[in-house]
């Protein structure tokens, strides 16, 4: 590259971090200042604060699809009032998804939308003279059974024959009235149109019934044969809204029965933002010190790779309006820690060209071409495990495998497009000599083959904790891991109470009130963080949750925002154990093959494999000997471990498979010992590199995010141990058993 040129690249790639620091700055800025606001990036609900609910069609059979759609409509109708930001989508041939963030009150809104049911317009009097309904003094009330109404002929029509109900105002000439319009289909519009007729010739009214009680009981004024409406005597337009409101929802073509759903306050996330903000930054800063101490010249162009790289990240998430939940925060501060793997890998291979005497124009392009197989490869596979967590995960794992794929996909375009135009920027304005670049020195080969039993062995031990943890909790706990409400169902309220309680106190305190309510004493408290207590019961009716709150905040004080709540039903626990396990072994299935096709050699496939199985029986011994709870992050952790891991040990790999046509006669136990020789900086830099970010993480993150990262951690170490200590010489004693067979 000419002088002038690499000016030019050197000023431009300085206009463009300029420029993607501004935008991004106003990003982060509204995104820890003013949430939901600005250009603030879209925030999940445990981040926003919010309700979150799953509802399920009731019954054996799938509805239609056209069913499906149309109770979706109603409901986005019926809870965009709440937030505009409010989403309702399906899951599944039966399910549907509500998530409004941030509401203050979430369980009156629970209450008000209530369990779809069915809407009735209700004739006063029914074909033998008798009424159907009654006025008690208090309110409507049925005076016969529905099943008897409906062989009456008495029900002139129901909320599916309802096309639309909408609040509006009018104004006479001196007062103002609040009404709510009604529009019928065509079924709708002959039977009201008749049933009108005959109430306005008797003087009766036509009661509207919902969930057991009438929600409106308008005298008839004059014959309505239009298929329109209009309901007066509404005293305020909120009252309109809601009557407007529940014959929407009384109009749902599906039943539906709740399965889950979840309260949560928004202090955690606003805390969680600014913390993790703050780790990845100080993660950034100390990434950069460390590639410019090792690396010099390529250091400090990996140094403006992975500024440009963390500011396309940011703007990504906001341009395409990706979701951001705690769990897609540590996807993106993970992510930043991978990202400089590429570049260790280049930068290792462009010494080693050195070292041959060769020019440094010559070992940058022979670096970047004999590095790209590893590249890819290890990067595909940790793809492979995002793209498993994104189809069989659900709501904050989809999120971070979002992140996380997004920040492998970017990494890769800026190690190898914008670190490279970078780095021949600085060669091409002078900076040409050896010692801004380095050479790999001879390194005494490490002999791990000859130790291959050892390091078998602390493996098998490591492997066999997991299930002695497990059966020591089963024993204590009752369960072999502390399985969270994801896996065992129930209800879960976290409420920060704004004082430490000791253990004699919420047993004493806090227990009996709780018991009260649940008519159970099947209830398990804990502290959490601070002043902040855990609940966990059976699963809760909606009345009981509404109890329990009131008593909450009837005896400590608290506010509604300062109540999270999450039920959910054995049926979404289930699954979500099956998921778990799925998803597992679909990502292992796949990762196999890919590895089996791209080297040839099962062989590497299988080694591989039983180095992933390794590293994740070390990842459960760890939630068991901490008893961090498992719930939908636990597959999450794992999966990015072995997505983690095993780009670790392709790397070698790759050298291996190199090695066995370089070094010709070389006996497979020098091959194995040198190639794991040859890429042990890049594997304890590289581990390094993503330890600290996971490590700030852990230290400055909130409780969640804590629980997240520390089995990150000893993922790390675990996988870095099993790459270069054990996927070698498990490759090695397969390649062994077959020349002995072949023999």
């Amino acid at each position: 590259m000419k002088k002038r040129t690499a000016i030019i690249v050197l000023v431009l790639m300085l206009a463009i971090i300029a420029g993607l620091g501004y935008v991004d700055y106003g990003i982060i800025r509204d995104t820890v200042n003013t949430p939901g606001q600005g250009e603030s990036i879209k925030l999940g609900l445990d981040l926003a604060g919010g309700v979150s609910i799953t509802y399920q069609a009731v019954g054996d059979t799938d509805p239609s699809a056209q069913d499906m759609a149309d109770t979706i409509y109603k409901l986005q109708q019926r809870v965009t009032g709440y937030s505009t930001e409010a989403q309702v989508y399906q899951e599944g041939s039966k399910r549907i998804n509500i998530e409004i963030p941030g509401v203050s009150d979430a369980n009156k809104i629970l209450e008000e939308l209530g369990k779809p049911g069915s809407l009735y317009f209700i004739k006063q009097t029914g074909s033998d003279g008798t009424p159907n309904y009654e006025y008690n003094g208090i309110t409507y009330a049925l005076t016969k059974d529905l099943d008897q109404l409906k062989a009456d002929g008495s029900i002139v029509c129901d909320g599916t024959n309802v096309i639309s109900a909408e609040p509006a105002t009018r104004t006479d000439t001196t007062t103002r009235q609040y009404v709510v319009n009604l529009t019928f289909d065509d079924t709708g519009t002959a039977a009201f149109g008749n049933a009108t007729t005959e109430a306005y010739t008797n003087g009766e009214t036509i009661g509207i019934y919902y969930d057991d009680y009438f929600v409106s009981v308008p005298r008839v004024n004059e014959p309505i044969t239009g298929g329109q409406c209009e309901i007066s005597g509404q005293e305020s337009y909120e009252e309109a809204e809601r009557l407007a409101s529940t014959i929407r929802i009384g109009g749902l073509n599906v039943e539906l029965e709740e399965l889950s759903s979840s309260v949560v306050g928004a202090q955690l996330g606003s805390q969680a933002i600014k913390t993790s903000f703050l780790a990845a930054g100080i993660g950034i800063i100390l990434i950069i010190i460390f590639m410019i101490s090792i690396y010099w010249v390529p250091g400090l162009a990996s140094a403006f790779g992975l500024i440009i790289y963390t500011e396309i990240v940011i703007g990504l998430i906001k341009a395409f309006d990706v979701t951001l939940t705690l769990p897609g925060i540590a996807g993106i501060i993970l992510s930043i820690g991978m990202a400089v793997d590429a570049n260790v890998i280049i930068f290792a291979r462009i010494r080693e060209e050195i070292a041959k005497s060769v020019s440094v124009s010559t070992a940058m392009k022979t670096g970047y071409s004999k590095a790209l197989s590893a590249i890819i490869d290890g990067n595909v596979t940790t793809l492979i495990a995002a793209a498993i967590l994104g189809i069989r995960g659900t709501g904050t794992v989809q999120g971070f495998a979002v992140t996380l794929a997004l920040g492998i996909v970017v990494s890769m375009f800026t190690a190898l497009v914008i670190t490279r135009l970078i780095m021949n920027g600085f060669y091409g304005v002078g900076l040409k000599a050896e010692k801004y670049y380095g050479r790999a020195k001879e390194r005494k080969v490490i002999d791990i083959v000859k130790r291959k039993w050892l390091f078998v062995g602390i493996s098998a031990v490591l492997v066999l904790s997991a299930p002695v943890l497990m059966l020591v909790n089963n024993s204590t706990i009752g369960h072999p891991l502390n399985f969270s409400l994801e896996f065992l169902g129930g209800t879960s309220t976290t409420v920060d109470i704004g004082e430490d309680m000791t253990l004699d106190r919420l047993e004493s305190e806090v227990k009996p009130l709780v018991a009260e309510i649940t008519k159970d004493n099947a209830i398990n408290i804990s502290n959490v963080e601070g002043s902040k207590v855990n609940i966990r019961t059976r699963e809760l009716t909606l009345d009981e949750r509404e109890a329990l709150t009131a008593a909450i905040q009837s005896k400590y004080g608290v506010e509604t925002e300062d109540i999270e709540m999450e039920n959910i039903s054995a049926t979404i626990s289930n699954e979500m154990q099956a998921d778990a396990i799925w998803a597992s072994v679909i990502a292992l299935i796949c990762m196999l093959l890919y590895i089996w096709v791209r080297f040839r050699d099962v062989r590497f496939g299988a080694a591989s494999v039983i180095a992933l199985l390794h590293d994740a029986c070390v990842i459960v011994a760890c939630y068991a000997l901490t008893k961090i709870s498992v719930g939908g992050t636990f597959i999450a952790a794992i999966l990015t471990i072995i997505g983690y891991s095993i780009n670790a040990t392709i790397v070698i790999f790759d050298r291996i498979r190199e090695n066995l046509n370089v070094m010709g006669k070389a006996s497979i136990e020098d091959v194995v010992n040198t190639s794991v020789t040859q890429t042990l900086s890049r594997s304890v830099f590289t581990s390094l590199t993503t330890f600290v970010t996971v490590l700030m993480l852990y230290i400055l993150g909130v409780a969640n995010i804590r629980d997240f990262a520390l089995p990150l951690m000893v993922g790390v170490i675990c996988g870095t141990y099993s790459s270069i200590f054990l996927a070698g010489n498990i490759w090695y004693l397969l390649r062994k058993v077959k020349g002995k067979k072949k023999a």
